[in-house]
């Protein structure tokens, strides 16, 4: 039976050698994604790479306290897009202004999808 010692170096190999792989991981996938926003194809036996685009709705703090003043503001205080969302529901907000006012942000993830399928 290992010693908590043992255990614990293991641990701590286990999570440096992780820690280190998800590093690579994220520095080749940001290489990857850049070489294919760029209009480059990328795929193996196994997988092909493509992007997958997400948006996210954010509202900036400045222009949503000059629409709906500084009480608003501090009630949903990072302007969390939820809680806007849910204020406009309830009617505390108008909803036509805060559509008005939202930012859609795009991030692109990259996939690898297989090609067994």
């Amino acid at each position: 039976m290992d010693t908590l010692t043992e255990l614990l170096e293991r641990y701590a190999t286990l999570r440096d050698t992780i820690l280190g792989l998800e590093a690579e991981r994220d520095e080749l996938g940001a290489q990857i994604k850049a070489a294919l926003l760029d209009g480059e194809h990328a795929e193996t036996d196994l997988y092909r790479a493509t992007l997958k685009a997400s948006r996210r709705v954010e509202y900036p703090l400045d222009r949503f306290r000059e629409v709906f003043g500084d009480a608003a503001a501090l009630e949903v205080a990072s302007i969390d897009r939820r809680r806007a969302d849910a204020l406009a529901k309830a009617g505390d907000l108008d909803g036509e202004q805060l559509r008005e006012l939202a930012v859609v942000k795009e991030t692109q993830a990259l996939v690898l999808q297989p090609k067994t399928r």
